[in-house]
């Protein structure tokens, strides 16, 4: 099954599963309970941390959920907040999700630090429900901004060819048609 966050960011060949962690996880926690796909392929938009370049395409199995509040040692969590379904020996890009999007190039700068490589909204959901439903799952993100003062802005320019790259990276991996 291949999914996407939905609003502006659709595809006629995913599912939009909603926008941001508590939506999607919702949603595509809906679709396992009325059919169990055999894998979860989350296809979107990302924003870098400074390692990855606008348009490139990244893929990824594995997701974290490290909250700005972080950074500054101003909280800390109880739960597991890294979810991977990377079984070879390869590092892999992790993929930072939160309801908020990075607009500080220090707080960037920081993210990158810790080893994370890109952020998106919905990953760490799709991963989590794909763990506790035993479902292999990856995403596939292309680049529209950087994390910094410009996000909002750069994101809007590049969203529309974005979309273009991710159909034609899954064209020539053969998950879709046409």
């Amino acid at each position: 099954m291949i999914l996407c966050a939905g609003n502006n960011e659709t595809f006629d060949f995913a599912t939009p599963i909603g926008v941001g962690l508590i939506d999607s996880a919702i949603n595509l926690t809906r679709h396992c309970l009325v059919n169990k796909p055999d894998f979860l392929l989350f296809v979107g938009s990302a924003g870098s941390y400074g390692t990855h370049q606008i348009n490139e395409i990244v893929e990824s199995k594995t997701a974290a959920n490290i909250e700005l509040g972080f950074l500054d040692q101003s909280s800390y969590t109880p739960i597991d907040n890294v979810v991977s379904a990377q079984t070879e020996n390869i590092k892999d890009v992790i993929v930072n999700c939160s309801n908020y999007i990075t607009t500080s190039e220090s707080a960037m700068e920081k993210f990158r630090a810790l080893g994370l490589g890109i952020e998106n909204m919905e990953f760490f959901s799709v991963m989590r429900v794909a763990q506790i439903f035993g479902i292999p799952a990856g995403g596939v993100f292309c680049i529209t901004n950087y994390c910094d003062a410009n996000a909002h802005r750069d994101f809007i320019s590049n969203h529309g060819f974005a979309k273009v790259l991710l159909r034609e990276h899954l064209k020539e991996k053969g998950l879709i048609h046409g």
